[in-house]
């Protein structure tokens, strides 16, 4: 598992938080925008309805390949396991996130 800060260069699997509490996974190179994407109603069909959306845990990864393999494997857990990664203390949130 990569770095859990964000930085520039990297690629990133991220956990969403939508107004009705369900959980969004995907993965980006720019996290800020992403969410901004998100919350604007131009990101992820399955988000625009449950805005606004809040980053609640991401990983970082050297490439784009490792990132979409980790979103994937993320996107295979059940809620419970997505909640204990949401919950470990593993990820710093960036300041703009809290």
């Amino acid at each position: 598992m990569a770095e859990h800060e964000e930085k520039a260069g990297l690629s990133y699997a991220y956990i969403l938080e939508c107004a009705d509490g369900t959980l969004y996974t995907g993965w980006t190179n720019d996290l800020e925008k992403r969410v901004r994407t998100h919350n604007s109603g131009r990101g992820a069909k399955y988000t625009r309805p449950r805005r606004p959306v809040r980053l609640v845990y991401f990983e970082a990864f050297e490439t784009k390949e490792e990132a979409m393999k980790r979103e994937a494997a993320i996107k295979k857990l059940k809620r419970a396991a997505k909640e204990k990664l949401v919950e470990s203390e593993n990820c710093s949130l960036p300041a703009w996130a809290e």
